[in-house]
């Protein structure tokens, strides 16, 4: 199997440039982020030419985080501000050749979150396609983040359906998928034609993959015989340094 280090989690004591330089040599096969914006993009591109990697993803801004958000882009009433930030990511995503973008929905509910949600998807898609950029969405648990407007896959796909985008794909957090809905098997199976990209962490304590009450072993497997073969992200928690937590990538990489 191939991974992806998501350097929101992973090295997040180093700039990152230099997180993706030791992404490398811990024999990582790409990269993905949260918020680089305070990066210059020049210097992240350049780490990916030096080290080979792709930037698999990153996400749009979650607006202001003191005041309480975690996303834009479903709030009926902050639609300017969400296509700033979508616009925002599609030229940071392009400068440095990102394959997606995670548009954040945020805090909200009804159906008029969700129309703005669509539209403002529908707006994301049309922006992004003419940079060969895929857009994903991201159903977040209920514990994490009590109130986030996409909450299930069952949601996510109904959205996808409305918004009818080529490059609209979901992000299937193996994480946050076991906490509200289990059943992870099946609903990759269900679902592997809808998924653009898939991250993974123990559970419950989102930390690495080698312990918890999923079998990330089995799991990788489950997904290798689908035919998904991009990297999968890790995107856990590391108790401690980075470098500590890795043990399971010699296993991972041999499955």
């Amino acid at each position: 199997m191939q991974f992806s280090a998501n350097l929101g989690f992973l090295w997040a004591d180093l700039s990152l440039p230099d997180a993706i330089r030791a992404a490398k040599v811990a024999g990582f096969h790409a990269v993905e982020c949260h918020w680089p914006y305070d990066t210059d993009p020049a210097q992240v591109k350049a780490a990916l030419a030096e080290t080979g990697l792709k930037m698999i993803g990153l996400n749009t801004l979650r607006g202001d985080v003191e005041a309480g958000d975690n996303g834009l882009s479903a709030l009926p009433d902050r639609i300017t501000q969400a296509r700033v930030a979508i616009d925002q990511a599609i030229a940071y995503a392009d400068d440095i050749g990102a394959l997606n973008i995670h548009v954040m929905a945020g805090f909200a509910s009804g159906e008029d979150a969700h129309a703005a949600f669509v539209e403002n998807l529908r707006y994301a898609c049309t922006r992004a396609s003419t940079k060969g950029i895929t857009i994903l969405i991201e159903p977040l648990n209920s514990h994490d983040a009590p109130g986030y407007f996409l909450q299930t896959t069952d949601q996510a796909v109904t959205i996808m359906a409305q918004v009818n985008a080529v490059n609209l794909k979901l992000m299937f957090d193996c994480y946050h998928v076991q906490l509200m809905e289990g059943g992870l098997t099946h609903k990759l199976t269900n679902l592997k034609d809808q998924i653009g990209h898939i991250q993974f962490a123990s559970i419950p304590d989102r930390a690495a993959p080698d312990h918890g009450e999923v079998n990330f072993h089995h799991m990788f497997g489950v997904i290798k015989e689908l035919g998904y073969t991009m990297p999968l992200g890790a995107e856990y928690k590391p108790h401690g340094p980075t470098q500590e937590s890795l043990t399971w990538l010699g296993w991972g990489r041999a499955i």
